[in-house]
């Protein structure tokens, strides 16, 4: 049986899915208006291991993500302009140039991480119909209002209105964290937004009597109900999502259908930061992708092994000196898979090693599990690629490890520390050695020399 942590009941709740062993999955996906950094790619990898997880468990997994290429603004109260017209502009493109590039990019992203694809990928801009109707399904039922910049859902109309994220024991006040203009609450937030008048936007549609776009949350309410019905059994996303984006798909999900809950998980992966404690943004020096790693030498397999060390709930501070360790950690770990002999597992090892998955996802307690194993010698190679189709690491492949270039200043420390062997100073061999070892390159004497492994 798999446990998972229930954001919206805060509890670690026993899984079972509504119809079967099928499990419907939604994850938020990006907003492609610029390159996806790593922080963001921690959360598709922390869902990549659920469906991994529920897979081996024997379920059917029928999985959603979306592109979002309109109607998120650079606020999240509703204000400030759509990302797209940004990115557009930035680049001298067309936000539909801008959103196929980014989409692309992305997904040559989680390829190299051996993030499994969804079943279905859903563009915002393919299902304006399917918005436009949720849209005036709420018009009809009461919930909206409209303003002369949009159509707005007043959440004084829904009694359970940010429950997930605690908003009723929060302070919010008008004004002081949200842009209201002409809203009538606070947490009132955006169906759709009108273009304004002499505005000249690449992507608009008439609906409601004017030109608009949707607001960035419908988007997600009209596909998953689209693809995965009023009522399903797990949506993720970043925990940044709780308090507004997933809030406010409850919300306007669970007015239209009258069906609570709309979903019997919800499940949210927790920030990368930045060794000040800083999450990583999509601007300033912390803005880190894929791409930046591989070109600094790094297998992206690496990352996701420095990530699996982690559980998803937790806070993960990223540093280079971080990513060398999980950079020797991992090929460490395929060395070892390499020379491993053909022997009978240990059921106890393997049995640890789903337990470890099955309660919520630890993928730390599950790599501990299995380098125990290889150090003691109670697991096989075929049990190490079962594991790895979780884990999904390449750990039977060590063709793929890439080699990176020993870095000057750990040369230069290899250097010192030759010249301390061979004056026998062993305590500034030692010293030395312990701080290549600290920048994640461990040292071997042979008697050919000193060897990096």
């Amino acid at each position: 049986m798999i446990h998972l942590y229930n954001t919206r009941t805060k509890t670690k709740e026993a899984f079972k899915p509504i119809n079967g062993n099928n499990v419907r999955l939604y994850t938020c996906g990006p907003t492609v208006y610029h390159y996806a950094h790593i922080g963001n790619l921690r959360t598709y990898i922390f869902e990549d291991i659920l469906k991994r997880t529920l897979k081996h468990a024997g379920h059917h997994v029928n999985h959603v993500m979306n592109i979002t290429d309109v109607g998120h603004l650079t606020d999240d109260a509703d204000s400030g302009e759509d990302k797209m017209e940004k990115g557009a502009r930035r680049e001298g493109k067309t936000a539909w140039d801008v959103a196929q590039f980014y989409t692309e990019a992305f997904q040559r992203d989680i390829a190299v991480l051996n993030i499994e694809e969804p079943t279905i990928w859903c563009k915002a801009t393919d299902h304006i119909s399917e918005q436009v109707e949720m849209v005036q399904a709420l018009i009809d039922t009461g919930y909206t209002y409209e303003t002369s910049d949009g159509i707005y859902f007043d959440t004084t109309k829904f009694p359970s209105y940010g429950e997930m994220a605690n908003l009723k024991n929060q302070t919010l006040e008008a004004g002081a964290r949200v842009d209201m203009g002409e809203k009538k609450h606070p947490n009132d937030f955006a169906l759709w937004k009108f273009s304004k008048e002499g505005e000249s936007r690449q992507m608009e549609w008439d609906a409601f009597g004017r030109k608009g776009f949707p607001g960035w949350h419908i988007e997600c309410s009209a596909m998953a109900r689209k693809y995965l019905g009023d009522q399903f059994d797990i949506h993720c996303g970043g925990i940044d999502h709780v308090p507004v984006h997933h809030t406010n798909e409850i919300a306007q999900t669970e007015a239209v259908t009258g069906k609570s809950p709309s979903v019997n998980f919800w499940m949210h992966g927790e920030f990368l930061t930045i060794e000040t404690g800083e999450k990583m943004g999509k601007s300033g020096d912390n803005f880190l992708t894929i791409q930046t790693l591989i070109e600094k030498g790094y297998d992206p397999l690496a990352y996701r092994y420095f990530l699996l060390q982690a559980h998803y709930r937790k806070q993960l501070a990223f540093s280079w000196e971080a990513l060398d360790a999980a950079s020797t950690g991992l090929k460490r770990l395929r060395k070892t898979v390499a020379s491993l002999s053909d022997i009978q597992a240990n059921h106890h090892v393997e049995q640890e090693f789903y337990d470890a998955l099955a309660d919520d996802l630890n993928t730390a307690s599950a790599l501990a599990v299995l380098w125990g194993g290889l150090n003691d010698g109670t697991i096989s190679t075929q049990t190490v690629i079962e594991f790895d189709k979780i884990l999904g690491l390449d750990l039977h492949k060590v063709e793929t490890e890439v080699t990176r270039d020993i870095p000057p200043e750990i040369q230069e420390l290899l250097t010192m520390r030759g010249a301390a062997r061979d004056n026998r100073d062993w305590a500034e061999s030692d010293r030395l050695r312990d701080e290549i070892k600290a920048r994640g390159f461990e040292v071997k004497d042979t008697s050919e020399g000193q060897e990096l492994v």
